[in-house]
């Protein structure tokens, strides 16, 4: 059984201190009058909360009581708590981390967009949307995104509606099944954005394998690990990685590195890139 015994001053201190830095006015509560202790009294975090002085009492002290979740999220909009805050209380009380709402706005940091430009490899990086939002010149050479307009620079929807990658991805049908599977995960995540659901909606409506496997729900393990793709002619295989570059995990670099196979043809047990 989890206790508060490793965490109890960390915890104590940091409540004190949130509660101590809000003016009264700050949460609708009168400003007059002397107060020997800076900010809110914990009797007024505990209305606000709506919890009892001494329960609220000993959760700043650090006491073994149980805190639900639903808690959490009261007492960290009672004091105002940020987003890195509000984690930080809920690992402090041994819970859960909170739920975040996905989001799909994101902007590439520019330090990131010098490695992707870095890598002898093509990459690319998505939001939850799947919308490109920077790539290198070898994922150019490999996927044509240049090419696409602004605003419609969205790998699942060039994969379901460009009829050049229909022919660059051998076999499509696999391969564009494992991208929507993947893609219905971080879907799951950003819910609460509407231009997920119009993406979604937009490609039901223009393509039929979307719509049929959309609508058939089926969940599988992460993305496949081997991508192949035709280029100039010849199959080129890769084994695909992506690599989480943000602390909310919203934003993830795709990496193609070409495959690496023992050749049997002249068994010479030296690896051949595919």
């Amino acid at each position: 059984m989890r206790t508060l015994e490793r965490t109890r001053p960390e915890l104590s201190a940091f409540l004190r201190a949130c509660r101590e830095r809000l003016l009264p006015e700050e949460v609708g509560l009168p400003s007059g009058g002397r107060r020997r202790t800076p900010g809110l009294r914990r009797e007024e975090v505990a209305a606000l909360a709506g919890v009892g002085l001494t329960w609220y009492t000993w959760l700043e002290q650090g006491r073994d009581i149980g805190v639900s979740a639903s808690f959490l999220d009261n007492l960290a909009r009672v004091l105002k708590l940020d987003a890195a805050e509000r984690r930080h209380l809920f690992l402090l009380a041994h819970e859960r981390l909170p739920a975040e709402p996905g989001i799909t706005w994101c902007v590439l940091p520019p330090l990131v967009r010098r490695l992707m430009h870095d890598l002898p490899h093509p990459a690319f990086v998505l939001n939850l949307r799947w919308d490109v939002l920077g790539f290198n010149a070898l994922a150019d050479d490999l996927l044509g995104l240049g090419a696409y307009p602004d605003g419609q620079r969205n790998l699942l929807w060039q994969m379901f509606t460009n009829p050049a990658l229909h022919t660059r991805f051998v076999p499509w049908e696999s391969q564009a099944l494992e991208m929507l599977t993947s893609f219905r995960r971080d879907f799951a995540r950003a819910t609460d954005g509407t231009d997920i659901h119009e993406l979604a909606n937009e490609l039901k409506r223009v393509s039929p394998e979307f719509k049929q496997w959309w609508e058939q729900h089926d969940v599988h393990s992460p993305c496949g690990a081997l991508r192949t793709v035709l280029v100039d002619g010849e199959l080129r295989e890769f084994e695909q990685t992506s690599l989480i570059i943000d602390e909310s995990r919203h934003l993830r670099m795709v990496v193609y590195v070409p495959s690496v196979r023992e050749d049997s043809d002249d068994g010479s047990g030296q690896p051949r890139v595919g």
